[in-house]
């Protein structure tokens, strides 16, 4: 996740989405306390969630900033600088593991998620999400924008598997048992199209390494159709995330 340039930067741009998201993803997966492991992090919008939950939380995430952002947040909890396709815990250690807006960016998501399986003890749950492809409003607006501006060309790089829900039920097929799909939905409101470019800006994720790419008329262009894009708002608006979540218990 090289792309995410600080963890301030995360928060401005994904965590107001997040943070949202971690209530209806923990009630998807029937966290009520015991023992969670939260892959791939982040800057803890879902670790916070669960151990308000009264859950027991473990963490892997393999950026080093969030990480240390983890630990600084969350002093009492078990951090482990790991990748999702390298977790650092034994076999059956836990109740539940989950993945918040992760699998598009695993090295290899079926690793990752066979991984998750291997460290939840059987009849243990195994929950990820991830945005969908259009209904993430905020993404898509930046990706119909990058697409305009490239005369057509849709823009190509990580983060783009796994956002549809045929491909997330893909990852639940061996060793699974009472796989579950739901879509869920947050919102986030801007105060102008200013905090939504300043977001942006920030360069955290794909979307933000393009933004701080630009320089200038490429970069007037770009808030020019991001503006369009936007419906052209002179004032506050509001975007929808809708995610698809998937959940297996370990057979």
């Amino acid at each position: 996740m090289s792309f995410f340039q600080s963890d301030t930067a995360y928060d401005n741009f994904m965590g107001r989405y997040s943070t949202r998201l971690a209530a209806p993803f923990a009630d998807f997966a029937g966290i009520h306390g015991g023992s969670v492991v939260d892959v791939g992090a982040g800057t803890g919008a879902l670790t916070a969630e669960l151990l308000r939950r009264g859950a027991t939380v473990a963490a892997a995430e393999p950026a080093p900033a969030f990480a240390e952002a983890l630990r600084v947040r969350h002093a009492d909890i078990d951090v482990r600088d790991a990748p999702a396709e390298e977790l650092p815990w034994e076999d059956g250690q836990f109740d539940a593991a989950l993945a918040q807006l992760v699998v598009s960016f695993m090295r290899d998501a079926p690793t990752g998620v066979a991984e998750m399986r291997r460290v939840v003890r059987p009849g243990g749950t195994v929950a990820v999400c991830m945005w969908d492809m259009e209904g993430m409003e905020m993404l898509a607006v930046v990706r119909r924008a990058r697409t305009a501006l490239a005369d057509g060309e849709a823009p190509v790089g990580p983060g783009m598997d796994y956002r549809r829900r045929e491909e997330i039920e893909s990852l639940f097929t061996e060793g699974f048992a009472d796989v579950t799909t739901e879509l869920l939905e947050v919102d986030s409101t801007y105060s102008g199209f200013g905090e939504f470019w300043d977001a942006l800006a920030g360069g955290a994720g794909p979307a933000g390494a393009w933004a701080v790419s630009l320089t200038g008329e490429a970069r007037d262009s770009a808030q020019a159709e991001l503006h369009r894009q936007l419906g052209s708002p002179d004032g506050p608006f509001t975007l929808t995330g809708r995610a698809w979540a998937t959940r297996g218990t370990r057979a």
